[in-house]
Formats: structure tokens, C-alpha cells, sequence
């Protein structure tokens, strides 16, 4: 059944890719991480000409840039950057930014004109913010969080954002301020490396950041709010839980599926807190 189900997604989206620009080519955002979206479609949206990236094959590159932002670099040269806020920046510009929500840290209005793709986790026009984008090996799609009704309709103001690439997929909580149902875990898909704030007050509590890490099940969680709050204490309080926990001493890593734990794990991308 589920190569069957494959099979009409691809077909579903060569008729879509025939018919829109490359750049401009979306998809409805219920298609879970781990269906092989991208290694489907990648022929389709790799640009005409790109230099080589330094990431091995069957490789992504996590780097932890500050805060809440990490830059996914993808073996096909696709970068992407979750929470870009202007200052926590990389040298090399990325090709798609995500910001979750509309706090000063976590967005910016002023913008690299090299940024191909700006996906807010909010509608600044109101509703709810839909983003479902494929550029070459990199698929990017979020799950609309924080939803409330004000009698003009639903909003949400943050989205948990996926980056599925070379069969990994990787999430980003963004502000989450609460459990998720079950219908939105299976909207995620499987999730192997998960980007949780760790700061026990702004964001979650740590019950419910460990809470929210047990409904979703990834392999790896990767802290991010390192640096306020009461994030000293969450290392200590994942081992209680039973979480192996590793601080690895560097801001960067390449993670290959091959790599990825048999039970959840929390890696710092830092030597210490």
C-alpha cells in the first residue's frame, strides 16, 4: 500500500511540476517527513548550474550559529537557516530562511536579496501560515502551532518548521506553547534530529519540553535558548529521564542516518553550558 501511495504522490507532483516555475513550485502541507518527497522530485528543482557543497553524500551539515538558529547545508549545495533574525548569522548567505514566529530575536523584516525563500511561521495578513517547499535535495514544510480564534477566524503565531534531506528530517519547535495532538505528530512524520528550547520559562517548561521530545520520538534532540532562563538545569534533568546526554565540544557536525542513536539522545552543539 505504501508504494502505491508513493507512486500517486509522484505522479500527483510531475503533473504540478509541469505545470508552475520551478521556483514557484508547492504542494499541500499534509505530506509527512520519511516518503522520499525529495529524492523523487530533486531532478526537477536542482538549479541550472551550483558549485558543489563540502557535505558528503547521504550527509546533512547541522551547524548551531546562536539562539535558536541552525544552518541545515544539504550534500546538493541547498542551505537553509530556522529563526533568521539578521544578527545570528553565517558567512554564507542561506538559499531558504525560516523564522517561527514574530518575537525580535526570532525574524527580521531586512533581508540578503540572495535569500530565495522566506517562509514565515505566522500570516502577517492573518490565517494560517502554509509553507510546502522542494529546492534541490531540500524539502521544507511546517506545521502551524499556537492556533487560536479571535472571531475573525484562526491564526496561529509559530510553526514548527521540517527540513527533510539525504533521509533525514529534522525539526525545529520554534515557541510551541503546547502539547501537540495526535493528528499533528503524524502531520510531522518521523522525526530524527529535533531542535528544543531548553530555556524552562519563555518557551516550555521542562516538563513539557520532555513531554513534547516523548510524543515526537526523534533519535537526537539539539537544545537551542541555551543562554537564559534555566537552561543550566535541563541537562540534568534529561538524564533523569534517561536520556543519554552529550556535549560535543563544537558548533558544527555532519549526521548521516547511519550515525543516529538507537534511543533518543540530547547533543550540544557547545562545549558547556
Amino acid at each position: 500500500m505504501l508504494n502505491g501511495f508513493k507512486s500517486l504522490l509522484m505522479g500527483a507532483g510531475l503533473a504540478l511540476a509541469a505545470a508552475l516555475p520551478a521556483q514557484a513550485q508547492k504542494a499541500p502541507n499534509h505530506i509527512p517527513c520519511n516518503l522520499g518527497i525529495v529524492e523523487n522530485f530533486q531532478t526537477l528543482f536542482q538549479r541550472a548550474s551550483f558549485r558543489p557543497a563540502a557535505v558528503p553524500a547521504g550527509n546533512v551539515r547541522v551547524t548551531f550559529v546562536g539562539h535558536s538558529t541552525f544552518q541545515i547545508e544539504t550534500p546538493k549545495g541547498a542551505t537553509a537557516a530556522t529563526d533568521y533574525a539578521g544578527f545570528h548569522i553565517s558567512d554564507q548567505v542561506p538559499n531558504i530562511v525560516t523564522m517561527n514566529n514574530s518575537h525580535t530575536s526570532h525574524y527580521t523584516d531586512v533581508l540578503d536579496p540572495d535569500i530565495k525563500h522566506v517562509l514565515r511561521g505566522w500570516d502577517p495578513k492573518g490565517g494560517i501560515a502554509r509553507h510546502h517547499v522542494r529546492l534541490q535535495d531540500l524539502r521544507v514544510y511546517n506545521l502551524p502551532t499556537n492556533i487560536f480564534n479571535f472571531g475573525d477566524g484562526a491564526t496561529n503565531g509559530n510553526s514548527v518548521f521540517v527540513f527533510e534531506a539525504a533521509g533525514l528530517c529534522l525539526a525545529h519547535l520554534g515557541h510551541l506553547h503546547h502539547f501537540l495532538s495526535k493528528k499533528q505528530v503524524s502531520d510531522l512524520g518521523r522525526i530524527d534530529i529535533l531542535f528544543v528550547p531548553i530555556d524552562g520559562m519563555n518557551t516550555l517548561s521542562h516538563e513539557e519540553s520532555i513531554h513534547i521530545i516523548d510524543q515526537i520520538k526523534p533519535r537526537v534532540v539539539m537544545p537551542m535558548h541555551l543562554h537564559f532562563g534555566g537552561a543550566y538545569s535541563f541537562p540534568g534533568i534529561a538524564e533523569k529521564k534517561g536520556y543519554q546526554v552529550k556535549f560535543l565540544k563544537k558548533d558544527t557536525i555532519l549526521v548521516n542516518r547511519a550515525d543516529l542513536p538507537e534511543k533518543t539522545e540530547v547533543w550540544f552543539l557547545v562545549e558547556n553550558l
